[in-house]
């Protein structure tokens, strides 16, 4: 029967390291329709699964899934997507049960582009390790840390795309799920003693909020950081390049960079060439590789080029010169905070939330949740001018209320 969602741990267990080499797990591959079949059906109204995927994005616009790790009920699984439709994983996916992953958003983000769905309730180690103080820990230094596993190394240059895999890699697989139970067991414990299962909760929360998938080619221009710099036409023109670039790289399944090098969006921005002889003094620029597309790039640069200034887009959202120096010391002071509360700095502020909180973006994740509890309301004094940050010795930076002068 299936039970209601929950993190997906048993309150106060905390297993006992002492392993010192992890042997390698037992497994089973999944390589027919039949057999997966079989899996779903023994993990009906489980409460937990762990779940990590492999896959490949170095040269293609979008995530190439090769393989599927699963642990149901004790039992490690190997699904192969490239001899499986793997879309019948969307029914456990969409269950009550609760998906264990370590540093999950990618894994999110291949399984929702590759199935069509990705799990609804999640429980991430690393945003949970990042709660209790340890920054962006990595699967191995958790296993020897909470659960006494030297997990073995793996070759990262696996090509897992290619068949067939070798014993040794199906095993170092597996060993990216076998623990994972035994580990959120031991993470949430620690974070039940300190009361912080809520922040998880809110932290896990926001992961489904994130967007995934393709980026709006209007907006692929934020991304490239030369651009930053250009204003008016020159600007306007770079968004339409970058625009056309993301286009045409989804359309090829490239990435944007085999499409159109950042250097070169940028230079082709500012010279408007208006012949494609003209591309030849650009940096950045392959001519032949152009040439098919040539006539369309040019277009693209001469309507750009023609854009009144006042339609140029706005520069990023950037903060006025004013702010910057505040930017600088509330990135220190908000980072002495959290390691004071042993939390990651990077898990409680960004410099993108920062940013956010000082423009008073609503939509800013300082202004309300767990953020606000810990530092958002002090923030709020701080922008609000009720209160002021002196430095002390013994104690660095300390927000203190503000002296109303007589």
């Amino acid at each position: 029967m299936p039970v209601e969602p929950s993190l997906g741990f048993n309150r106060g267990a905390r297993p006992s390291p002492g392993w010192s080499v992890a042997e390698a797990p037992s497994f089973e591959l999944i390589t027919t329709q039949p057999a997966l079949a079989e899996l779903l059906a023994r993990a009906e109204g489980c409460e937990r699964y762990g779940l990590d995927t492999e896959f490949h994005r170095e040269r293609t616009y979008f995530p190439q899934l090769a393989l599927i790790q699963l642990r149901v009920n004790g039992v490690n699984y190997l699904i192969d997507p490239l001899a499986v439709d793997p879309s019948p994983l969307s029914a456990l996916f969409e269950s009550p049960s609760v998906a264990i992953l370590h540093a999950s958003r990618q894994d999110l983000e291949v399984l929702e582009h590759s199935i069509g769905s990705a799990p609804a309730h999640v429980f991430d180690t690393q945003i949970a390790a990042g709660l209790l103080g340890f920054p962006s820990a990595s699967l191995a230094s958790l296993l020897d840390r909470e659960v006494g596993v030297q997990a073995a190394k793996g070759d990262r240059l696996t090509d897992w795309l290619r068949r067939p895999l070798t014993d040794r890699q199906l095993a170092y697989a597996a060993a990216d799920v076998a623990w994972l139970d035994e580990m959120a067991d031991s993470l949430s414990a620690q974070l039940d003693e300190l009361g912080r299962l809520d922040w998880l909760r809110e932290a896990t929360e926001e992961l489904h909020m994130e967007p995934r998938g393709p980026r709006a080619p209007e907006d692929a221009w934020r991304k490239i950081k030369e651009a930053r710099h250009l204003k008016g036409r020159d600007l306007a023109t770079a968004q339409a390049i970058a625009e056309w670039r993301e286009k045409r790289a989804q359309a090829l399944d490239l990435t944007p960079r085999y499409v159109l090098a950042d250097l070169a969006v940028v230079g082709l921005a500012v010279a408007k060439p208006t012949v494609p002889a003209e591309f030849a003094g650009i940096r950045g620029i392959d001519a032949r590789s152009l040439k098919p597309v040539s006539e369309e790039l040019i277009a693209v640069i001469a309507n750009a080029a023609a854009t009144p200034r006042r339609d140029a887009p706005n520069p990023a959202g950037e903060l006025p010169a004013s702010m910057r120096p505040a930017l600088s010391l509330i990135t220190a002071w908000v980072a002495q905070l959290a390691r004071q509360a042993k939390i990651d700095p990077a898990l409680l502020a960004n410099r993108s939330d920062l940013e956010d909180f000082l423009r008073g973006a609503p939509t800013a994740r300082l202004g309300s949740g767990w953020r606000s509890e810990l530092v958002g309301n002090d923030l709020k004094q701080l922008v609000g001018g009720s209160a002021v940050l002196a430095f002390d010795r013994g104690a660095g930076l300390v927000l203190e209320p503000r002296a109303i002068a007589d």
